[in-house]
């Protein structure tokens, strides 16, 4: 069986905070350190049933990132539902969503204080 590994490496600050993400995927054509502002990682444990997250963000990621950022995964979580379920109908539910999301944490983010 062949095996593949992507790797993500977390600079922590003196409070444990991260400071840095940097992640890599040699058999998967990504060559090097890439470096990035968040990662949301999820594992189904089909065992218990249950599904495991590890959510980090560093101190530089800015709210109008992260606002992207989740629509974006939104967006590419319908598509992933679409092929693994072929339910097409409930994965453009999925990305109504995420568009209604998109404008409200825009709005939100240009309201004046």
């Amino acid at each position: 069986m062949h095996k593949s590994r992507i790797n993500i490496e977390i600079g922590l600050d003196e409070d444990k905070m991260p400071e840095s993400i940097e992640w890599s995927a040699p058999e998967g054509g990504v060559e090097g350190n890439q470096k990035a502002k968040a990662v949301l990682f999820g594992v189904w444990d089909g065992d218990e049933k249950t599904a495991l997250r590890i959510d980090l963000w560093t101190k530089k990621m800015m709210v109008d990132e992260m606002n992207d950022f989740f629509y974006q995964t939104f967006f590419g979580m319908a598509d992933t539902f679409a092929r693994a379920t072929n339910n097409r109908e409930l994965a453009e539910e999925i990305k109504d969503f995420a568009k209604k999301f998109h404008k409200q944490a825009v709005d939100t983010l240009n309201k004046p204080a």
